[in-house]
């Protein structure tokens, strides 16, 4: 099929059932041609564990380098987020939360950090794809930063510590590094404190009070108040990696949760990769919005409301069942006019928040997911909702995914939604998810929930 075959399509009928049952889809956004094929779906979506162990709810945790017990394991903290302080700003219970920048190395366990921001010891693109690509240099702050740290006797160890694993790893000799001189160690630990792939980690492996192992703490088992800091807190990070590097054509911001996802920790945490050239995906996104720039009304959120496809709806957000992915996906776009996240007012966030933090809960800590953040990339004059798309990763492409091009996707969007719906008006009615509009109250709403983006406004 051509691509203006795929357009064509997207137009006119992005979603069909056929008379056997086997639903296809079009994504309306990049063309990926997606089918359901009846009673593939009918498996258990939960990953168990294959061991797990007794915990000790009352123990500090230590089950992986991400956890707060282990805080030298990761590389030095860019800033985290704490409970308390005399600064910073209080969610609705009244709780006080502060950032804490360039976190010294004599005080990482002076605070119990409910988030960090460090470097990923392992880049996706590296400090010296950028240095050698671009010229690029740290910013004076991050340099700042490296210099007081190693001056300090216990950063030092840190830093030597870290880049040992990194040469080891590269199956380097790390007893070299010991041999190195302060100048040496600066130039192997510059990424650490400027590097432009960041994680930003959440304090908890498991849940609070957990007896096993398998008792992971997801974004679904925080609290409200909790997953919108997580997500400030991701946004303050993004908007701090644009600021540094100009040479940054977009910045990545995803979330692999469990294994089967990618994720290298069962620890909940965010990652975010600078990259010097927008991604194929969203080039044909562009081409596609010049012609058609109301088209995330259209076909984002018009027809899943005419699909009967609209999950959960608040002042600030609406949250869908995606149409078109090669996973069964729910996505939560924003109805701020801004299309930087951080051009978001704090109650535009929140709302933003609520809804994903909704969707995690409701699709349960043991299914593994892929959490996907879709925004404006520099330099685009053309105003574009932020999305954020949430997909189950639940089955494997294979042979012929790649031999076709299409994908089967084991859920259709209205299993899906039936899946899903159900277990929001759970949640809301416990209070472990925030107020919202569900089911036939979004009906009830004026034009039927059509319309409802109002980016470019």
């Amino acid at each position: 099929m051509s691509t203006s075959a795929h357009t064509t399509t997207v137009v006119t009928s992005p979603l069909r059932r056929m008379a056997d049952g086997t639903v296809k889809q079009i994504h309306p956004f990049t063309g990926t041609e997606v089918w359901t094929v009846p009673g593939r779906g009918n498996r258990p979506l939960d990953v168990v564990p294959a061991h797990d162990a007794a915990a000790d709810p009352a123990a500090p945790e230590a089950h992986c380098a991400f956890c707060v017990t282990r805080l030298r394991e990761t590389t030095p903290e860019k800033a985290r987020l704490v409970r308390g302080g005399g600064q910073g700003d209080d969610d609705e219970g009244g709780a006080r939360w502060t950032v804490i920048d360039e976190v010294s190395p004599d005080a990482l366990d002076d605070t119990t950090p409910e988030f960090r921001l460090f470097g990923n010891l392992f880049e996706i693109v590296s400090l010296d794809y950028w240095k050698a690509n671009h010229g690029y240099r740290i910013s004076e702050r991050a340099a700042a930063h490296q210099r007081a740290y190693l001056a300090s006797a216990a950063g030092a160890d840190h830093v030597r510590a870290l880049v040992k694993v990194r040469i080891a790893a590269a199956k380097g000799d790390p007893a070299a590094v010991d041999a190195m001189d302060p100048a040496d160690l600066a130039a192997h630990s510059e990424s650490f404190f400027g590097g432009c792939h960041d994680v930003v980690v959440a304090r908890r492996h498991l849940r609070d009070g957990a007896t096993s192992t398998d008792r992971h703490a997801s974004s679904g088992t925080l609290t409200p108040d909790e997953h919108e800091r997580f997500v400030a807190f991701t946004v303050r990070a993004m908007h701090g990696l644009y600021r540094d590097n100009p040479h940054a054509a977009y910045v990545s911001v995803f979330q692999n949760w469990l294994r089967p996802a990618g994720a290298s920790f069962d620890h909940l945490h965010k990652q975010l990769v600078a990259i010097d050239e927008r991604p194929v995906k969203a080039e044909r996104e562009l081409d596609r919005l010049a012609v058609d720039p109301g088209m995330y009304n259209t076909w984002g959120v018009d027809h899943a409301a005419d699909e009967g496809l609209v999950l959960a709806v608040n002042d600030h957000a609406v949250a869908v069942v995606g149409v078109g992915h090669r996973y069964p996906s729910l996505v939560v776009y924003s109805r701020s006019a801004a299309s930087e996240p951080w051009e978001h007012t704090a109650e535009e966030l929140r709302g933003m928040s609520d809804l994903l933090h909704a969707c995690h809960a409701a699709t349960g800590p043991l299914v593994p997911c892929n959490e996907e953040w879709h925004t404006r990339p520099p330099g685009v004059d053309v105003a574009m909702p932020w999305r954020i798309v949430l997909k189950w990763r639940i089955s494997n492409p294979a042979g012929f995914e790649g031999a076709t091009g299409i994908y089967v996707n084991t859920i259709d969007p209205w299993t899906l939604r039936d899946r899903v719906a159900p277990r929001l008006a759970e949640l809301r009615a416990s209070g472990q998810i925030a107020s919202m509009a569900l089911g036939d109250e979004i009906r009830r709403l004026p034009d039927g929930g059509r319309g409802m983006l109002r980016y470019g406004r």
